[in-house]
């Protein structure tokens, strides 16, 4: 059923409910006719969907699109959940700001190529395991998700024996319908007990790891505060290795779903850096849309007036397939150079933790390549099983021989 409005017909969205790595054809279908669409979200009531790659470069850094002026409202948005107005996202632009400086410390050039060996080892280690116990093997439980969880815990200086604490915390957080609004209170709840532990623990016993440094940080002589702590380690745990876990095995999987390219990557290892950009490219992560922005005044994006108080929403995936910036964008092509993808985001809202993602997805990879040439799928395509009710798109499970 379609809803006549100004701009033209109004979509229900999402277009379906896929939980694989395609997108629906309707976004090939605005992009081409209507690049700044009306749809009608889930919640919240309609909005403006944003499909071009250009369009929504430009969107995603103009501070006239706020998060902040939606979060803890009943803005048109594809989640249940407000965005928290004290989560990281929802902070207005200065104090997201002022966060992110104090964070992005520990992702500098410098201090990811000082911690890839230790990634590059231990992808090795995970692979030794998976070798000795022998075919068929799963890549999600035994590489694809301890990897980034281990860096993380030793980043952190958080012992990898207590993952079960903050991974249930992870899953109920990037939960978009699987979880019950009390489910997600409760896991919210448990994780900030268990982490008022360990921030009590770091100031009776300082140390060097990134959280020891989160607690004795300051920004203009201010401490973070309890709330701005938890908020941040939160993130970080999170981030830090849910969205990673899901590319390591999206990605293994489309190369496996044409050996050809698996192939490619053993008889040449140094394309890997460049494959990753493209299978970030056509790997999405998101199920759906990110966090909706409020336009905080009247402005124009492709034609199209957006009022004050409208909501913007953005299709990542769909930005990454526009033939306008990508030729041929719905082939994999391993080789892609230049690869201007947004797979990270744009703009004040970029992805902090990209370096790091970049290193262990191609960790993970060329660890298989070099190691496992003959490496294939056990199970037919459509017997693999993505994740249902979660904001992210990733699988249950990838099932492997070899």
């Amino acid at each position: 059923m379609e809803h006549p409005v100004t701009a033209g017909s109004c979509r229900f969205y999402p277009f379906s409910d896929r939980t694989d790595l395609n997108i629906d054809p309707t976004y090939g279908e605005l992009r081409s006719k209507e690049p700044v669409a009306r749809v009608r979200m889930p919640y919240g009531g309609d909005a403006w969907l944003v499909t071009r790659h250009a369009d929504a470069k430009k969107a995603l850094s103009d501070p006239r699109l706020s998060i902040a002026a939606g979060a803890g409202r009943d803005v048109p948005r594809a989640s249940p959940r407000l965005q928290e107005p004290d989560g990281l996202m929802g902070l207005p632009p200065d104090a997201h700001a002022r966060l992110r400086r104090l964070v992005a410390t520990a992702f500098t050039p410098k201090r990811v190529r000082d911690i890839a060996p230790r990634v590059v080892q231990l992808a090795d280690k995970l692979l030794d395991d998976v070798v000795e116990t022998g075919p068929p093997a799963d890549l999600v439980q035994q590489l694809a998700l301890p990897l980034p969880v281990m860096i993380i815990c030793e980043m952190m200086g958080i012992g990898y024996d207590e993952q079960h604490l903050f991974r249930a915390f992870s899953d109920a957080l990037m939960s978009s319908t699987r979880y019950t609004a009390d489910q997600v209170d409760r896991a919210v709840e448990d994780f900030v007990e268990y982490l008022g532990g360990l921030l009590a623990q770091r100031r009776a016993h300082r140390t060097d790891d990134l959280l020891g440094a989160l607690v004795e940080a300051r920004d203009d002589g201010d401490r973070l505060t309890e709330g701005e702590l938890v908020m941040l380690t939160g993130g970080l745990l999170v981030g830090g290795h849910e969205t990673t876990a899901s590319q390591i095995a999206s990605q293994i999987f489309l190369l496996l779903r044409d050996r050809t390219r698996y192939e490619q990557l053993h008889a040449r290892p140094e394309l890997i850096p460049t494959a990753v950009e493209e299978l970030l490219r056509v790997a999405p992560l998101w199920a759906s849309v990110g966090p909706t922005r409020i336009a905080t005044e009247d402005l124009e994006l492709n034609g199209t007036t957006i009022r004050a108080g409208d909501a913007v929403v953005f299709s990542l995936a769909s930005a990454n397939q526009d033939d306008d910036v990508f030729a041929n964008a719905a082939d994999v092509v391993l080789d892609r150079d230049p690869n201007p993808h947004i797979a990270f985001g744009h703009g004040p809202h970029y992805c902090i933790g990209a370096s790091l993602a970049r290193l262990e997805i191609q960790a993970a990879i060329g660890a298989l390549a070099r190691r496992l040439p003959g490496l294939r799928l056990a199970v037919e395509e459509n017997e693999l099983e993505w994740n249902k009710g979660m904001m992210v798109r990733s699988l249950v499970s990838l099932p492997v021989t070899w």
